[in-house]
């Protein structure tokens, strides 16, 4: 009897309190930049650009949509954006030659040996079993 081994599991450790080590180098950098800031912007200006630039770093870091981080999202749609793209449509040709509706029609009439009226039990009960039963 085999023990079931859990596949597929990324998770990165914990390395410093409740961040991985690239949540904290991310916070870092934003808070030195903020530090910059402090010393070469007047105060409301400070504080507005401080609250962008954490609000920014906490939403890549910490914000996840469909098990993947914001910033592997935001660097996969940048990616795909600035990436030239060429559209080719080649007409393929089909393995059997296109039939109009009209030669088919001709086709059976011409083909079919049997001969149903239209006043026949043949015909009462192809109509009850396509109508299933209603009439």
């Amino acid at each position: 009897m085999g023990f079931q081994v859990p596949q597929f599991i990324e998770r990165e450790p914990k390395i410093i309190g409740p961040l991985t080590f690239k949540q904290f180098i991310t916070f870092a950098i934003a808070g030195g930049i903020c530090f910059v800031i402090f010393f070469s912007v007047p105060r409301p200006v400070f504080y507005f650009l401080t609250f962008l630039i954490m609000g920014g770093a906490a939403a890549l870091m910490l914000i996840k949509k469909e098990g993947q981080p914001l910033y592997i999202l935001l660097e996969h749609f940048l990616s795909f954006t600035i990436s030239p793209k060429l559209y080719l449509w080649q007409k393929k040709e089909t393995a059997f030659p296109i039939i109009k509706t009209k030669e088919i029609k001709k086709e059976k009439k011409e083909k079919s040996p049997l001969k149903i009226s239209d006043k026949g039990k043949l015909n009462d009960l192809f109509v009850k079993i396509e109508t299933k039963g209603k009439q």
